[in-house]
């Protein structure tokens, strides 16, 4: 992709990115549904949506970030939008999101902004993870619309975790469990550790 394709598709996503604030109130207003004609996945899908709005909640009223990553992040002395590819119903988002959130907030240079997965499947197949629809997933981009860097759809410890207990023949409600219960102990900071690292290289 040349600068200048990369610069006209930045231009043509951001047409439909929405805020964060935006994005609280449809994850609200997704776990506030009449679940009467809902089918069994719609219903799981809610369950989990009103999980997430607990796990977002928390975050936001708990987090204490780590000083060298504030110290890096108010160092970014130019402009840079940040494009983070979520969904309401996404657990991963959840323990992530408000982090990557709290973190922008050290530096009006950053331009955070949502882009819905299931939304703007063209965009989010210019970012797979492995080959999957991964998210969340963080796209960093200068003001000519460079990309700096990329991040998702989950700190490496926890991917790792995840290959592990896959691996030992664990079912996704198992594995899920143990994942949540990570994020639960980590805080955050297997995330600001590559934060760190990644706003360090550019």
């Amino acid at each position: 992709m040349t600068l200048t394709d990369q610069t006209n598709d930045i231009n043509n996503i951001t047409a439909n990115t929405i805020s964060y604030d935006s994005y609280l109130e449809k994850l609200n207003q997704a776990a506030n549904v009449d679940e009467t004609n809902l089918n069994e996945e719609e219903k799981d899908n809610l369950s989990k949506t009103k999980l997430n709005i607990q796990r977002v909640n928390r975050i936001h009223k708990t987090y204490n970030a780590d000083e060298n990553l504030k110290a890096i992040v108010s160092k970014i002395d130019a402009p840079q939008k940040w494009i983070l590819i979520s969904e309401t119903w996404c657990g991963d988002s959840a323990q992530n999101v408000p982090y990557i959130v709290e973190m922008t907030k050290f530096n009006p240079l950053i331009d955070l902004e949502i882009v819905l997965r299931d939304e703007n499947p063209e965009f989010m197949d210019l970012y797979l993870t492995n080959g999957t629809r991964s998210i969340p997933k963080l796209i960093a981009f200068n003001e000519e619309g460079q990309e700096l860097f990329q991040w998702g759809p989950r700190p490496k410890e926890g991917a790792d975790l995840v290959k592990k207990l896959k691996d030992e023949g664990k079912s996704k409600t198992e594995f899920l469990e143990q994942l949540h219960l990570w994020y639960g102990r980590n805080r955050g900071k297997a995330l600001e550790k590559e934060f760190i690292e990644l706003l360090s290289s550019i």
